[in-house]
């Protein structure tokens, strides 16, 4: 029983708040005409609601960003507004400054941890196999940490994890180029500024390539709170589309290197807003 239990999947104690790109950052409206429940800032707001700490410890990591000063310089605003002091920088450039970087004493005082944007490959080439995302991910599992990222760094939590493929190639097979993310979510792709940059096709490709993943596409402010791993609730002022591969009958993914334009038949989406929630599925159990 002992070596059963061992094998099987832990329940994360954390939370994540996964973010579709530019989440509104000021008391003003992004657009003239927002929905009637619209609240500034909802975003970053929710984030640091969720860390529930009278005196709360956020570090901000800007490895994806090629300004990472100008990025944690506005984040650290941001969050002095929103009542968080301690705010601290994470940023590398190189492997080397990473696996030279002792952060365990800031990691195990955090509560929050918040992954900015930029390129989402630099997070993985510089963090994957890293003592910094083991011990992240040690207590994502077994503390109430809350990590964030929008943009690249929403993009990064997941795998599979799309790194190339713009919409000048979305409907091209083979044109997609996919990795392995940070792994907090698993069997989830996450794509971000999904309805603004037209990336439908792209992260449809990614699910007929892998039918036992999930597709989530985020327009831009707005996120999904995804709690205990797989209980995602929608905040913000825009869409998430989801997209199922489980009952997909036929698609071309396989033909890739002919200029074919993608096809893919029956596949499951849904479009959810504001207070939707959406579990997960949970379709690739781990060995027991």
């Amino acid at each position: 029983m002992a070596k059963e239990d061992a094998n099987e999947c832990p329940v994360p104690n954390g939370t994540l708040v996964v973010i579709g790109g530019k989440e509104n950052k000021s008391d003003q409206p992004q657009q003239k005409t927002e929905p009637e429940d619209y609240v500034p800032m909802e975003i970053l707001k929710t984030f640091i609601a969720l860390v529930r700490r009278k005196e709360p410890v956020v570090e901000v990591v800007t490895s994806a960003s090629s300004e990472g000063k100008e990025s944690f310089a506005e984040y650290k605003k941001i969050f002095h507004q929103l009542g968080v002091q301690q705010v601290g920088h994470i940023h590398h450039t190189t492997r080397k400054e990473v696996l030279d970087d002792n952060l365990e004493e800031r990691l195990n005082a955090a509560h929050g941890i918040f992954f900015s944007g930029g390129d989402q490959l630099l997070l993985t080439s510089l963090y994957g196999g890293s003592h910094f995302l083991t011990r992240l991910k040690e207590r994502y599992i077994s503390e109430k940490i809350i990590i964030g990222g929008t943009s690249a760094g929403a993009m990064a939590l997941s795998t599979p994890m799309i790194y190339a493929g713009n919409k000048d190639v979305s409907q091209v097979t083979g044109e997609i180029k996919v990795t392995t993310g940070l792994e907090f979510l698993k069997d989830v792709c996450i794509d971000t500024h999904f309805v603004d940059r037209g990336r439908f096709e792209r992260l449809a490709q990614v699910i007929a390539s892998n039918p036992t993943s999930i597709g989530i596409g985020i327009e831009e402010d707005t996120a999904v709170v995804v709690r205990n791993g797989r209980e995602g609730e929608i905040i913000g002022n825009g869409t998430v589309i989801v997209i199922e591969g489980g009952d997909i009958d036929a698609s071309n993914v396989q033909k890739f290197g002919n200029n074919e334009r993608i096809t893919i038949r029956n596949l499951r989406v849904s479009i959810l807003a504001k207070g939707e929630k959406y579990d997960i599925p949970q379709t690739n159990p781990p060995h027991k």
